[in-house]
């Protein structure tokens, strides 16, 4: 008979410094050794008897991984909750539905922020609906399964932010709202089909009326915080009293003005294809979260709108909202190689993906409604690089991370870089090659390598080829003092814990094999700065 694997998961999506970490033991046979490890060094040895919750006292700010036999799980801990989001979503709000899943989906990818999509009775009418009604799109609500999401979500540390359009309002209340209306060239208000009409965010009276709206929910349900919405159009548009609107403004004063009525809540604005990230970022809100759509198609469409994002953020968290269509024209081997894609270019650029949630589901489709179930395989893969974007939280998403590539690597820098015998390494996501991508993170380097090879493009929500083999790579560097640096490896496919790599040293330099990457290998240096020994007088 085959064994089992037990079940570890932490008892919160994340910690503070003077908090008791817990991990929760289930499916265990007997007695085993709980093991601990920040950046892939043992920390601290557990043994336990069985099944239960392991208390591993608090510890120091970071990530770690946390390993029981095969089985895995991460732990992070952070000053400052919302200076991290992992954000997920639920949808299902019927009476007295099951609860445990989405608990525990939450704590196995760490999920910090959960967006409840459309709660409200209607989008300029958020409680009207009393305890129990049918939403815009006929979707059943209870309002006290509602709290008991939100209850879910605090017992595990997350964050619960409403849904809540900021300009838009269904056919019963237009005629209370069409003055304030933003209208086309041809006096046509702009709409979201016949469903949705939209009003200017900044008109005193609507956003009187919206961020009153808040508030009241906050009392009367208990929400965190809310998600802003919007869908990326106009950027510009006149009022029924001739007044030109610069939507991007509007916008800005909106959130200013929901900030006010709410000082303590965790406000996230929705920038859709990156409008108004410029304007938007530097607003009294608590992350810079994009939702991205054609043009942006590419692996590296998503990296530099992270990197934006991440100038733009001033420390705030990243999240790009990149939904996986793929799950719905592809198989699921194909669509779960294009998700790791994602997450690796994602991660690797220092922002996370909203694609989770629910107990078991991901987004393919802006109707978080029409969620997709997912397979077995793929719910153990996201756990994999949820994991892993965990354990290396310092070297993935501190916002002083800078980017070197270009100043360190190539023929004419000559400091740091990786070759295969025949594969082409590119500093942009190219299909055919490997992408790299090198990092300063304080006094250490971190270079990513994104295998692209085996695939006809590079789009990011498209059906994956199986990545080739480049075969072993050389890393070479630049000696930084006397001593030897220490490299190691890591990759949530192949590897998820850092492990040391053999050096050989030629001069000023050193090298060292890397094993072939399967998506994404994360390579660690941490050079010495030791001065050289000095004798005789100086030159």
């Amino acid at each position: 008979m085959t064994a089992v694997m037990p079940i570890i998961l932490p008892t919160k999506t994340s910690y503070r410094p003077d908090e008791p970490i817990g991990i929760e033991v289930a499916g265990a046979a007997g007695a085993g050794t709980l093991r601990m490890c920040h950046l892939g060094d043992l920390v601290l040895e557990v043994e336990i008897a069985g099944d239960g919750v392991v208390d591993l006292g608090p510890l120091p700010v970071g990530g770690y991984s946390v390993q029981l036999g095969e089985a895995r799980t991460a732990v992070e801990i952070v000053t400052d909750a919302r200076s991290v989001l992992r954000y997920g979503f639920v949808v299902d709000y019927r009476p007295d539905r099951e609860l445990t899943g989405v608990r525990d989906n939450l704590r196995r990818l760490h999920l910090t922020g959960v967006q409840f999509y459309d709660w409200a009775y209607r989008h300029a009418d958020l409680l009207g609906g009393g305890e129990d009604y049918a939403d815009a799109l006929a979707q059943p609500v209870s309002l006290a399964t509602v709290r008991a999401l939100i209850q879910t979500c605090h017992t595990v540390g997350s964050d619960a932010l409403g849904y809540a359009a900021v300009y838009a309002v269904g056919p019963k209340e237009w005629s209370e709202w069409q003055h304030d209306a933003l209208l086309t060239a041809s006096q046509v208000p702009y709409a979201l089909g016949d469903f949705l009409f939209l009003v200017d965010p900044a008109a005193e009276d609507w956003l009187k009326h919206f961020s009153g709206e808040l508030a009241a929910a906050s009392a009367a349900v208990g929400f965190d915080g809310y998600h802003l919405d919007q869908y990326g159009y106009p950027k510009r548009a006149h009022r029924p009293d001739g007044r030109v609107v610069d939507v991007a403004a509007s916008f800005a004063t909106m959130i200013s003005g929901v900030r006010a009525e709410l000082p303590d809540a965790r406000l996230v604005f929705n920038n859709v294809n990156d409008f108004p990230t410029w304007s938007s970022a530097a607003a009294p809100q608590d992350a810079v979260y994009i939702e991205v759509w054609p043009p942006l198609v590419e692996l590296q469409h998503l990296a530099q709108t992270a990197t934006r994002a991440r100038h733009e953020a001033a420390g705030k968290p990243v999240v790009i909202a990149a939904y996986q269509h793929v799950y719905d024209k592809a198989p699921a081997a194909q669509a779960d190689l294009a998700t790791r894609f994602s997450m690796a270019t994602l991660f690797s650029h220092g922002a996370t993906q909203l694609l989770c949630g629910e107990a078991d589901r991901i987004l393919v489709d802006p109707y978080y409604v029409r969620n997709h179930t997912v397979e077995a395989a793929t719910a153990a893969m996201l756990h994999r690089y949820y994991d892993f974007c965990v354990a290396h939280t310092e070297l993935l998403f501190d916002p002083d991370i800078d980017e070197v590539t270009a100043s360190f690597a190539g023929d004419y820098n000559a400091d740091l870089d990786v070759t295969y015998g025949s594969a082409e390494v590119r500093q942009l996501a190219e299909a055919g090659t490997v992408w790299r991508r090198i990092t300063q993170v304080g006094d250490r380097y971190v270079v990513h390598l994104i295998n692209l090879l085996g695939q006809d493009d590079s789009k990011w929500d498209a059906p994956r080829n199986t990545p080739s083999d480049p075969g072993p790579g050389t890393l070479r560097l630049r000696r930084m003092g006397t001593q030897l640096p220490r490299v190691r490896y890591a990759d949530p496919d192949l590897q998820d814990r850092l492990v040391e790599l053999e050096l050989t040293v030629d001069g000023d330099y050193v090298s060292a094999v890397l094993p072939a990457p399967h998506v994404w290998q994360l390579v660690l240096i941490e050079p010495s700065f030791s001065p050289p020994e000095r004798s005789g007088d100086p030159l």
